[in-house]
C-alpha cells in the first residue's frame, strides 16, 4: 500500500488548507521548543479508493509533533493529519501500515502516535445517527468506534483517545460566490448585527506585534469568564513572528482588533493557509457586548479571506448539534449564524508502540493537568 516512506525537510511540506500541517507550523512549533518530523509517503490510489482505475500513485505528506511526557518517554502527535483521507474501509488499514513505516523515524522512547484526524467521521455519513430534525447525535461508544476503526486491521491496534486536542465540529463557509451572496446565506439575525456594529462605530484594524498586549489582556478576560485553559503570550507571539516564505506551504496570519474609538472589544487570530483561512483564536471584552464587536470581526477576517483567494473559511470549533448543555453551545449559537455548513470528524485515536507503556500513560493521563499539545 505505501512506498518511499521517508524524512524529508519541512519545508518541503507540500501546500495544504490545513494550518497545523504547514511548514508555517513546523516553524511556529521549533519556536516553542518542540521537535518535528516531516515524512513523505507514496500510496496507490486502488489501495484507498474503491472507484478509481490501477496504476496511479499519489504522493503525501504529513507534519508530526515529538513531546516528551517525562525524563524516559515521549509521544508523536500529528495535528489534523495525515491530510491524506481514504475512503472509509480503507482508512485503518492505511494508518496502521504507514504508522509501522514511521517507527524507525520516531525516538526510540516514542510509545506512541496519536493522529488528531479531521476525516470525515463515520457517523456523520449515516442517517441514523440524526435526530428527526437533522441535528447529530454523535458518535457511538468507544468500544463500536473501535471495532469499526480496526476493521481490516492485523494488529486491532488503534484506541480512541480519552479525550480530542483540535476541534472535532467545525463550520465551514464556501466563499466562492460574492460578498453580497455571503451574506445573504447568513441568519437574518447575523446579518443585522454586524450591520449594527458597524453603524455603531465599530472598527477591524489589522495589528502587528505592538499590539499582542491588547490580544493578551482580551484573552486573559475570556479565558477566566470561560475557565479554559490559559496559554502564555509566548504562544501567541511564535504565533505572529513565525515565517515560512521560502518553503511550500507557508501561511499568513493577521492579528484583527474591533475597536470603538480605540477602546479595543475584540480581536482575534485569522490564519491564511492554501485555499482556508481559519478562525484560530478569539477573545472579547465583557464591556460594550451590545456594539456586537465579534460580529464585525469575523466579517472582516471573511473579506480579508476572500480578497486572499480563499474558497473556504473555518470557523474552528463548535459543538456538534444545538444542545444547550454543551459547553460549546454559545459558540454554537454564534458561528452557526454565519451560514456555514456542520462538519464532523473522528478526533483523536491512538497508535502504541509500547502496549505496556502506553497503558500506564493512558491510565496516567487522565490525571495530568494542563497537558496541551495543540
Amino acid at each position: 500500500m505505501l512506498s518511499d516512506v521517508r524524512v524529508k525537510d519541512y519545508r518541503e511540506l507540500f501546500r495544504t488548507p490545513i494550518v497545523q500541517q504547514t511548514a508555517f507550523w513546523s516553524v511556529v512549533k521549533n519556536k516553542l521548543g518542540w521537535d518535528t518530523v516531516a515524512v513523505n509517503f507514496k500510496s496507490r490510489t486502488e489501495d484507498l479508493f474503491c472507484q478509481t482505475g490501477s496504476g496511479s500513485a499519489i504522493d503525501s505528506d504529513m507534519l508530526m509533533l515529538i513531546q516528551n511526557i517525562n525524563n524516559d518517554e515521549s509521544i508523536a502527535y500529528v495535528p489534523y493529519g495525515p491530510e491524506l483521507e481514504p475512503d472509509d474501509q480503507f482508512q485503518g488499514v492505511f494508518l496502521e501500515e504507514l504508522s509501522e513505516s514511521l517507527r524507525s523515524y520516531l525516538p526510540k522512547n516514542c510509545i506512541l502516535i496519536r493522529y488528531d484526524l479531521c476525516w470525515e467521521s463515520y457517523w456523520a455519513k449515516e442517517d441514523d445517527f440524526y435526530d428527526p430534525d437533522g441535528n447529530w447525535m454523535g458518535e457511538p461508544g468507544r468500544e463500536s468506534q473501535e471495532l469499526r476503526f480496526n476493521i481490516g486491521t492485523i494488529n486491532w491496534n488503534f484506541k480512541k483517545s480519552h479525550s480530542n486536542i483540535l476541534p472535532v465540529n467545525t463550520i465551514y463557509i464556501n466563499l466562492t460566490s460574492g460578498l453580497n451572496r455571503i451574506m445573504e446565506r447568513m441568519r437574518p439575525k447575523t446579518r443585522y448585527n454586524i450591520n449594527l456594529s458597524l453603524r455603531r462605530g465599530v472598527a477591524v484594524r489589522s495589528a502587528g506585534m505592538e499590539s499582542i498586549g491588547v490580544w493578551y489582556e482580551l484573552y486573559k478576560e475570556t479565558a477566566l469568564r470561560n475557565n479554559i485553559y490559559l496559554n502564555d503570550i509566548k504562544y501567541f507571539e511564535a504565533i505572529l513572528t513565525s515565517r515560512a516564505e521560502n518553503t511550500h506551504s507557508p501561511a499568513e496570519v493577521k492579528l484583527l482588533i474591533a475597536e470603538l474609538n480605540g477602546i479595543p472589544l475584540a480581536a482575534m487570530f485569522l490564519v491564511i493557509a492554501g485555499n482556508r483561512g481559519s478562525y484560530l483564536y478569539g477573545a472579547s471584552s465583557g464591556h460594550y457586548r451590545n456594539y456586537m464587536a465579534t460580529y464585525a470581526l469575523q466579517w472582516e477576517a471573511i473579506k480579508i479571506s476572500k480578497a486572499r483567494g480563499c474558497t473556504e473559511y473555518d470557523m474552528f470549533g463548535t459543538s456538534p448539534n444545538p444542545g444547550t448543555s454543551h459547553p460549546l453551545y454559545g459558540l454554537y449559537k454564534f458561528k452557526t449564524g454565519f451560514g456555514g455548513e456542520l462538519y464532523h470528524s473522528l478526533g483523536c485515536w491512538d497508535y502504541p508502540l509500547d502496549n505496556e507503556r502506553y497503558n500506564a500513560f493512558r491510565s496516567s493521563e487522565l490525571n495530568i493537568q494542563g497537558f496541551h499539545m495543540h
